[in-house]
């Protein structure tokens, strides 16, 4: 007796994965987990990498059901659910929260990051926490950020290599009024739409195009009903997993724990598989007849004066100072990195 005794005191000190599990404060739960691609998307890869992180934590007391397609509704339908305490988690799009988070929208300004690895720097620093944390006051938790990636171009008219190529376009934008403005700013006719319902607005041309990173045009496969391919990088679009506070603020620390364990893993997990995927599917895209064409220095710079006003717009609404907090973290970043 006096030996097992030893022996668990040891495990104890040594963290046994299997003793610390069996001993938390961990209750058998059901997770609902939505998002909007499909299970064979870089979403529905990261959605799984989640689910089996939980049980692996929580010795199998914590089962995610992950559920994909849009199955449970939009994103802003399942922020909702969410809210009301209808369903446990999902991951989507940061656009789709700035009507309920307003300092959201400065993930959305135009050609804010030049890379990726930019991108991570803020969104896990100071200010990318700072904003993500403000969603609690809205009824949501926000754990991780993952990466949609940076947004392109597709129509069904013809290739867009200059600003004044967006006249006339009918474009499908998120329901974001960032998003709006820009295109419009652009001479785009911009109308927002859930992306539940992009692909048939594009088939039967209720709109000529949208722009979403290349992962997702491929997974959703808008080559089907698309021509054309401009390579813009115009929006680094970010996603974030939340978690519905009323049924976050029940779960013992070590349920939490975690959740935000698993949350990290997974965004590590999505944003190597994201950016691994990328230049795949740009390939295969081709490969599927689309025709690709790259919007230049010079043209991105008129695009970038044509759209000014916006940023302006953004700075106003998101504050000056988590503004400022942005530019002073990049400008830091770009400093290092020279």
């Amino acid at each position: 007796m006096k030996l097992k005794t030893l022996f668990l005191a040891a495990a104890l000190v040594a963290g046994s994965p299997v003793l610390t599990a069996h001993a938390a404060d961990i209750q058998s739960r059901l997770i609902r987990f939505g998002y909007g691609l499909n299970q064979d998307s870089n979403q529905g890869r990261a959605a799984k990498v989640f689910a089996d992180e939980v049980a692996k934590l929580s010795d199998g007391k914590m089962k995610v059901r992950a559920i994909g397609a849009a199955a449970l509704g939009s994103d802003i339908q399942m922020q909702q659910a969410l809210i009301g305490g209808a369903q446990e988690m999902m991951v989507g799009s940061t656009a789709t929260l700035v009507g309920i988070t307003k300092e959201m929208a400065i993930w959305d300004t135009p050609f804010l990051f030049n890379s990726g690895e930019e991108a991570d720097k803020v969104l896990d620093g100071p200010t990318g926490t700072l904003i993500k944390d403000k969603l609690k006051d809205k009824g949501l938790v926000g754990l991780v950020y993952w990466e949609n990636g940076f947004r392109n171009l597709t129509n069904s008219r013809h290739p867009v290599a200059t600003a004044d190529d967006f006249s006339g376009l009918k474009l499908r934008v998120m329901q974001n009024n960032v998003f709006l403005e820009t295109f419009q700013k652009l001479g785009a006719n911009a109308i927002p739409l859930p992306f539940s319902e992009l692909f048939t607005a594009l088939e039967t041309k209720t709109v000529d195009g949208q722009e979403n990173p290349f992962n997702t045009i491929l997974s959703s496969k808008f080559y089907e009903v698309q021509k054309y391919l401009s390579v813009t990088n115009h929006v680094y679009s970010p996603w974030i997993v939340t978690v519905s506070k009323r049924w976050w603020d029940g779960l013992s620390a070590d349920e939490q724990d975690v959740l935000m364990k698993a949350a990290e893993t997974s965004r590590d997990y999505e944003r190597k598989d994201t950016r691994d995927e990328a230049d795949k599917a740009l390939a295969a895209l081709k490969e599927h007849g689309m025709e690709v064409n790259v919007a230049g220095p010079d043209s991105v710079e008129q695009m970038r004066k044509t759209i000014a006003p916006v940023n302006e717009q953004i700075k106003k609404e998101v504050g000056a100072e988590i503004w400022q907090a942005v530019q002073d973290e990049l400008a830091e970043i770009r400093k290092q990195g020279s």
